[in-house]
């Protein structure tokens, strides 16, 4: 591995651990309305991703995407469903169900792949066919036990997994293109939150002192990791990053037992049992596939 690869190996690391933590940092504003928390995530993220622009010097790619319509309309849909799931993701860390978001994140990369297989045609391993299986058994196992399909889950990473194909007809710059979703969806976020805090529902009287500081640092703790993800997966293998993303619902999920106190049930063990174990199936045929290659 040279250097370029190694710097991308750590861009890439620091951003899936900052995405795990990000757990704690949505806790800390878990007294607050969780639509609310997402307004704000746009917001202020829409802000800090336009001074990045400023900075790049980016004008030309900006003006560009702007005035062409397809973008536009790809932009004001991956914005739409980033936001959905930032929210739900929020919402699953305030209402107590960061195991279930969690599992979410571990079935997301499957997702994927499923979307690459009927809509670009990509083909599968013989182990991650197995892995599929497997993680499959996983959902119907959890729905089993708890009689109730796992709705977070199933938002959560089929929203994120919705969004990357969305983004992957995208014909723009990252930082652009981030700047521009989160643009379309400010005229929804900003009259929210002007609403609720004109109705007394907002930060206003819940939030005090430097507490307020958090609510830019939605837009710092969002922008800056996907910022130095975008420059990393630029420097290594496709595979590597592949591999690395399980660290994000890992941490999560070990936050969501010692730290929030959650205790899976018996469905939820199998459950993840069993997708950890067509996780391991994936990453070791990928492995043996690079060596072979």
């Amino acid at each position: 591995m040279n250097k370029e690869q190694t710097l991308g190996t750590a861009e890439i690391l620091f951003s899936y651990v900052c995405w795990g933590f990000l757990t704690l940092f949505w806790g800390l504003l878990s007294h607050v309305h969780p639509v609310y928390v997402l307004a704000q995530r746009i917001f202020w993220s829409m802000g800090l991703l336009f001074v990045v622009i400023l900075a790049t010097q980016r004008f030309a790619l900006l003006r560009a995407a702007f005035v062409t319509g397809s973008v536009m309309r790809i932009c004001l849909l991956s914005g739409l469903l980033i936001s959905l799931n930032w929210g739900l993701y929020i919402y699953a860390v305030s209402s107590g169900h960061v195991l279930d978001a969690s599992l979410g994140y571990f079935v997301q990369p499957l997702l994927v792949g499923l979307i690459g297989i009927f809509f670009f045609k990509e083909s599968l391993s013989f182990w991650d066919k197995g892995a599929y299986l497997l993680s499959f058994l996983g959902l119907l196992c959890m729905i089993f036990y708890t009689r109730a399909i796992p709705l977070f889950t199933i938002l959560i990473a089929s929203t994120f997994a919705v969004y990357g194909a969305v983004k992957k007809s995208l014909p723009t710059d990252p930082i652009v293109s981030l700047f521009l979703e989160t643009l379309c969806v400010t005229p929804l976020a900003l009259p929210f939150i002007i609403w609720m805090e004109l109705s007394h529902k907002g930060s206003l009287g819940i939030l005090h002192g430097s507490q307020f500081l958090l609510l830019p640092l939605c837009g710092l703790v969002t922008s800056v990791p996907l910022l130095v993800y975008s420059s990393g997966i630029k420097k290594v293998p496709y595979y590597l990053s592949g591999i690395l993303m399980y660290l994000n619902p890992t941490i999560q999920f070990l936050i969501g037992i010692f730290h929030y106190r959650e205790s899976p049930s018996f469905g939820e063990k199998i459950s993840f049992s069993l997708i950890w174990l067509g996780i391991l199936l994936s990453v070791w045929g990928k492995l043996k596939l690079r060596k072979q290659g």
